[in-house]
């Protein structure tokens, strides 16, 4: 008798033991994975500071405008490279090449931006940030969401996604300042040299403090399982998704620039407003993932509240009178940083949905691949949205009057962020419309 209260003893200890080192592991994990969005997306949250940079010293031969499809169409790069990078690592012979292809991932984006550091044109500037550097990143971006997905397979996933994306925010909060004290002290040049040396230690750093996953053990390839392509609540995502990331990047990317031009700010204010605009991310990354995971609020009414709170903070807070009241342009910044910066926090609750659908269904479902593939709409939008925003900057005021901030040469710019946003919000109409869950 005592032998068998000895031997469950020793099984309680031996549990518990387990389960604090899981814990131990899973803290490390996201905290790794929380670094990581330094190297991710250090730069590409805080171009705008940047791109006002280049538009005052016009370092570069060509076209000044086309700098403005650097910061958006780095985003869309990143993610449109992440379904492939995300399909060939989930599983099969490739499961064990995670970790260096994240450190590859890491020097290529490292020596993407030293080398840039040293452009003469604009087009030198496009392939070296927008495909070398942008394609390191999502190589670390890709191995570093599957190493997320695997640790947090429970409830807890959404508000994992919404921990890692606070983190980005953190990181958007953080970097203008950091931007701006190395642009005025060593000038474009020199600051995008120091950067290449962040990227390069911070990356290394983090990737070192993420532990093996438990499941990365020899596997037979799986067949991908492909039938959520057959769902009706996959493609309501992804168009919504797309058409709201075609609008989320052009703030990042002329919101600075907007407050030295028509408010006349100073380069320090102008560059506050980015991060003003990355700030409340921090909160609403968390906060979106809870309503999901906490508060069970179901996953397209979280999206219609990102996606409404931002377009009307775009139509009537940008668009009104932000080019005489600053305290507008400020307001702006706070409340679509905070709404927008959630959205993607609300794709735990797509992907939730969709894994019951699936299990409803009896069919297997790969969340990894699925996630990836929702970053690779983004990256549609994006840069779509690089592109589009050029031309709107081109087309100017939306009517002559200079009443409204849609008067100025931003106006087309600032509508078309405002209806992408309520339109990203469509999921709630399609859901609501009802109809076959499943086309074939």
């Amino acid at each position: 008798m005592q032998d068998l209260e000895q031997a469950e003893n020793e099984t309680r200890a031996e549990r518990e033991r387990q389960t604090e080192t899981t814990k131990r592991q899973t803290f490390l994990v996201l905290l790794g994975c929380s670094i990581l969005q330094l190297p991710i997306w250090g730069m590409a949250m805080t171009f705008g500071i940047f791109q006002e940079a280049y538009t005052q010293e016009m370092p570069f031969h060509g076209s000044q405008t086309s700098t403005g499809v650097v910061g958006t169409t780095m985003n869309g790069v990143m993610y449109l490279s992440l379904p492939i990078l995300s399909t060939a690592l989930e599983s099969g012979r490739y499961v064990r090449w995670r970790r260096t292809v994240a450190i590859c991932g890491i020097c290529l984006s490292s020596a993407g931006y030293l080398l840039s550091s040293w452009s003469t044109e604009v087009w030198h500037l496009i392939a070296l940030q927008d495909v070398l550097a942008a394609l390191g990143g999502a190589m670390l971006f890709s191995p570093q969401t599957l190493f997320l997905d695997e640790w947090f397979q429970s409830g807890n996933r959404a508000t994992a996604y919404g921990v890692q994306l606070s983190s980005k925010n953190v990181v958007g909060t953080a970097c203008p300042f950091l931007m701006y004290a190395l642009l005025q002290n060593l000038g474009f040049r020199g600051a995008l040299r120091v950067w290449a040396g962040i990227v390069l230690a911070s990356g290394l750093f983090a990737i070192l403090l993420i532990p093996n996953s438990p499941r990365l053990e020899p596997r037979r390839p799986r067949k991908i399982p492909w039938t959520f392509l057959k769902h009706r609540t996959f493609w309501i995502y992804t168009f919504a998704n797309i058409i709201f990331s075609a609008g989320y990047g052009l703030p990042q990317t002329y919101l600075s620039n907007y407050a030295s031009g028509i408010l006349h700010l100073s380069n320090v204010l102008s560059s506050l407003m980015i991060v003003l605009f990355n700030l409340p991310g921090i909160l609403s990354g968390v906060g979106f993932g809870l309503l999901s995971d906490r508060l069970h609020v179901s996953a397209s009414s979280n999206t219609l509240i990102s996606a409404l709170g931002s377009g009307l903070c775009a139509l009537f807070l940008w668009g009104l009178k932000s080019h005489q009241v600053p305290g507008l342009l400020i307001s702006f910044a706070v409340g679509y940083g905070f709404f927008a910066g959630g959205y993607s926090s609300t794709w735990g609750g797509w992907i939730k949905e969709l894994e019951k659908e699936a299990a409803d269904l009896n069919e297997a479902i790969n969340t990894g691949m699925v996630y990836g593939l929702f970053n690779g709409a983004r990256g549609i939008g994006y840069v779509v949205g690089g592109f589009v925003g050029v031309e709107l900057l081109k087309a100017g005021a939306v009517q002559p009057s200079h009443k409204w901030a849609y008067g100025t040469n931003y106006g087309a710019l600032i509508l078309f962020t405002g209806l992408s946003a309520v339109l990203g919000g469509s999921t709630f109409v399609g859901k609501a419309c009802g109809g076959r869950r499943r086309w074939i």
